[in-house]
């Protein structure tokens, strides 16, 4: 007896709608052509690190368990005499979620973390980088529920950047607009 392979509701959805919805709104001639997401890359830049080393381990604790994967701690690459950053010190932490762990993250950032923000009006619609990937950044990495918000000495922020294989940013709008993203009008 063969084991199924679990597939996320996002991309069960991708599948059975969203794909069929964007070929007929832009005219594709092939499947390949469908823009689809590619990756999803969290990045928690974590300032206070220079003063203190564990700042920047517990950040990386923090971002793999809203990501479900282990963070990497990222080091600096030179010296700046300003911020009293020497070379090799850590000052963040990043991860790259594909497939699966991917479609879960954006299901779990869309429904529950961004209507968990304070104030929130919709993402900017302006912040696609020309070849269809898209950029947003969160004040504070607490308002996802793995956090357990007691608990969590600092809140720091975070870049989400969503990278699709969209030629165009309205072919990457039209694609994350499908994924239920709140844009602003």
């Amino acid at each position: 007896m063969a084991e199924t392979a679990y597939v996320p509701r996002l991309r069960a959805e991708y599948d059975r709608k969203i794909k069929s919805m964007l070929t007929e709104k832009f005219g594709y001639s092939n499947v390949m052509q469908v823009p689809r997401l590619d990756k999803v890359v969290l990045n928690m830049g974590v300032g206070e690190a220079v003063n203190d080393r564990k700042k920047a381990e517990t950040a990386a604790a923090d971002l793999s368990l809203i990501a479900g994967q282990k963070a990497v701690v990222t080091y600096s690459k030179g010296a700046i005499a300003t911020f009293k950053l020497r070379e090799n010190q850590p000052i963040g932490c990043k991860v790259t979620l594909r497939k699966a762990r991917m479609y879960e993250f954006i299901d779990r950032l869309v429904n529950v973390a961004l209507p968990r923000v304070r104030d929130f009006r919709g993402l900017n619609p302006k912040s696609f980088d020309g070849r269809g990937n898209y950029s947003l950044g969160i004040k504070e990495h607490i308002i996802f529920p793995e956090i357990d918000f007691d608990k969590a000495g600092e809140s720091w922020g975070m870049d989400i950047t969503v990278c699709t294989t969209a030629r165009t940013d309205d072919e990457a709008r039209a694609l994350l607009t499908a994924f239920n993203f709140p844009f602003r009008q």
